[in-house]
């Protein structure tokens, strides 16, 4: 009871300092691993002997300065997702409580990132651009050589991988607690409305890649 009141308090956390919070640590990561990881490669010193390099700052420049963007809309989608699941089932939820339950539940994310800093830094030392980029902790990537496999199976590879499951789950206890009804049904409305999405997703993705 005393767990539950804690992940509580958790979720009642002011929205607006948490999202400043979660865009300067994943600026923080993104940062160390570009900086770190990926400039370490034999590709980024061929471009910097080409003298192209100042093509590749601006690209990460613009990934840096989109992380609250994407984030907006990443957190406006599940939140709308996650708010019409719940209506579906009889849940009065406010739209904004679920999109602070996903910007909450996304902080999770951060620790494959992490993962994989620490693995292409101290175990796998000496990566090329596409081992990086292959690359992702606890995934079914990790299971097969990316070298034999199409291209398009790679991000659906690393997209199903066990941190997606505890999203899953943190989802729904943020739910449950929101709601403040059973945890039952609050697992049927994740399961009825962000994972077909999110199967979804990955299935549109695999038709279109080319």
């Amino acid at each position: 009871m005393h767990f539950e009141i804690k992940v509580r308090e958790f979720f009642e956390i002011d929205k607006r300092l948490y999202f400043v919070f979660l865009c300067l640590i994943t600026f923080l990561v993104l940062l160390i691993k570009k900086n770190y990881i990926e400039s370490e490669t034999a590709a980024f010193e061929v471009l910097e002997s080409r003298g192209q390099i100042g093509v590749l700052n601006l690209i990460n420049a613009f990934q840096y300065l989109t992380i609250p963007l994407y984030y907006i809309w990443k957190f406006t989608l599940i939140g709308l997702i996650l708010w019409l699941g719940s209506f579906a089932f009889g849940y009065r939820i406010s739209y904004r409580k679920c999109w602070q339950i996903a910007m909450i539940a996304e902080t999770l994310f951060l620790i494959p990132e992490m993962l994989k800093i620490v693995y292409l830094t101290y175990v796998f030392t000496d990566p090329n651009l596409y081992d990086i980029r292959a690359y992702y902790p606890f995934s079914l990537m990790n299971l097969v050589d990316y070298e034999d496999v199409a291209s398009k199976w790679h991000y659906p590879l690393k997209a199903l991988n066990i941190f997606e499951l505890m999203y899953w789950t943190i989802l729904t206890y943020g739910i449950h607690l929101a709601a403040k009804k059973k945890k039952e049904i609050a697992i049927l409305i994740v399961l009825f409305s962000y994972v077909p999405i999110f199967l979804l997703w990955i299935w549109f993705y695999i038709s279109v890649y080319k």
